[in-house]
């Protein structure tokens, strides 16, 4: 899978676990395991996008770009961060889960759609891409064996580097 496949792969996963926290019939039990779910997923897929992906195509005239995308990981992280204090039968919980719903969308939408997946296209070719992309899922892998959420609450002061 090349790197651009894992990221929208990634993206698809994530919406998937915010639509099943938003049934209000979910048990709560189940809640709290789809929320642990996605809070990790998120957090791993940042930090695997800042350390590789972000890293790897710099170099490739989306500076710009990239310094926007991490701008939205902060703002993903800090409602994230926000959201694993809640607890999940607080009234805000709802409330919180969709702004954090908003966020990912957007910077989804505009990695894949609008700026930076449409660039890397052009200066990558399937094989780099599919090396890229078998680096990426390693780290991610071994980023989830760790429960990265607990790490969010130290990343919402600033951006990460690029």
């Amino acid at each position: 899978m090349d790197a651009l496949e894992l990221l929208i792969e990634q993206h698809d996963k994530v919406d998937d676990l915010i639509a099943q926290l938003e049934d209000d019939g979910l048990e709560p039990m189940k809640k709290a395991t789809v929320f642990r779910e996605l809070a990790d997923n998120l957090a791993a897929h940042a930090s695997m996008e800042e350390k590789l992906f972000y890293p790897a195509v710099r170099a490739k005239q989306t500076e710009e770009i990239l310094l926007e995308s991490t701008e939205e990981h902060l703002a993903i992280k800090r409602v994230l961060a926000d959201l694993l204090e809640t607890r999940l039968d607080d009234e805000r919980f709802s409330a919180k889960l969709s702004v954090l719903k908003e966020e990912v969308e957007h910077h989804a939408r505009e990695e894949e759609e609008d700026k930076l997946f449409p660039k890397v296209r052009q200066f990558f070719d399937k094989e780099e891409l599919i090396a890229l992309g078998s680096e990426m899922m390693a780290l991610f892998q071994a980023l989830m064996t760790t429960e990265p959420r607990k790490d969010v609450p130290g990343q919402t002061r600033k951006a990460a580097r690029l």
